[in-house]
């Protein structure tokens, strides 16, 4: 296992590009947003043999609390970091082309450079009345359209 792997990952809603970045080369990996995608990830770090591994990922809401949580029980080291951080990153690159699999070697080597803190998991009971929020919001929504 190497110790300064890191594994930047680009959410989507229905799939997410990863980038491991391990000792100075970057691999790609393309997975649905779905637990059939998240162990199709472990499989592949398994494969690249790396048993833990600092994980990055951009806030963008509900749809990637799944795969963060998932990582995190699995022993990884999860970051979930402000995109307007991973945005001036970017920007201090002067990198200009944009695609999921670029933006995920970007947050990788973010990850990499400036170290984010870990992120811990919010409590089940936490998550469940967030859940609920976000449903009686959309309920709401629902019903001012009608």
């Amino acid at each position: 296992m190497s110790l300064s792997a890191v594994l930047g990952i680009d959410l989507a809603k229905q799939k997410f590009d990863a980038a491991l970045l391990v000792d100075g080369k970057t691999k790609h990996k393309t997975c649905k947003n779905s637990g059939e995608g998240f162990e199709a990830l472990t499989l592949w770090l398994t494969k690249q043999e790396v048993e833990k591994v600092h994980v990055c990922l951009e806030a963008t809401g509900s749809c990637g609390d799944d795969l963060a949580i998932y990582l995190h029980e699995a022993g990884h080291i999860v970051s979930i970091v402000n995109p307007a951080r991973i945005k001036g990153f970017a920007q201090s690159e002067l990198i200009r082309t944009k695609t999921d699999k670029m933006d995920a070697a970007l947050i990788a080597r973010f990850c990499l450079a400036m170290k984010p803190k870990e992120w811990i998991p919010p409590l089940p009971e936490i998550r469940t009345l967030k859940a609920l929020v976000r449903r009686v919001d959309s309920l709401v929504d629902m019903r001012s359209q009608e």
